[in-house]
């Protein structure tokens, strides 16, 4: 298998950056796996802040304790829109893992043309 085509591989099912890192392009892998780790970091934050309005209402008696209301809770949490940071950072994980992929397939192709000439 090509080297280009591994660091695509690494990059699209394991973490962006870490087809960089197979390719020995230690700072484009470190930027951008420091990006998504970033951008993970406020989605897991933002459910998180959720999941505890949600827990607060069913401690406080607002929410019963029956699981067909905590779940219609869950999907209109869900269904309303995340904050403007979960948005952001949704759309910004989305393009690093896209650009991972896509720029460690070009410096891999550039590499295995270098490495067959």
């Amino acid at each position: 298998m090509r080297r280009s085509q591994k660091a695509a591989l690494f990059s699209a099912f394991l973490f962006p950056g870490s087809g960089h890192f197979l390719l020995k392009k230690h700072v484009q892998g470190g930027l951008l796996s420091s990006v998504t780790i970033l951008c993970v970091w406020a989605l897991l934050s933002t459910a998180l802040e959720k999941a505890q309005e949600i827990s607060l209402k069913i401690q406080s008696g607002e929410i019963p304790l029956d699981i067909t209301r905590i779940t219609d809770e869950v999907t209109k949490q869900a269904a309303g829109g995340g904050t403007q940071i979960a948005d952001i950072a949704t759309y910004i994980l989305v393009i690093c893992w896209l650009v991972g992929i896509v720029d460690s397939f070009r410096i891999g192709r550039i590499l295995d043309k270098r490495k067959s000439i």
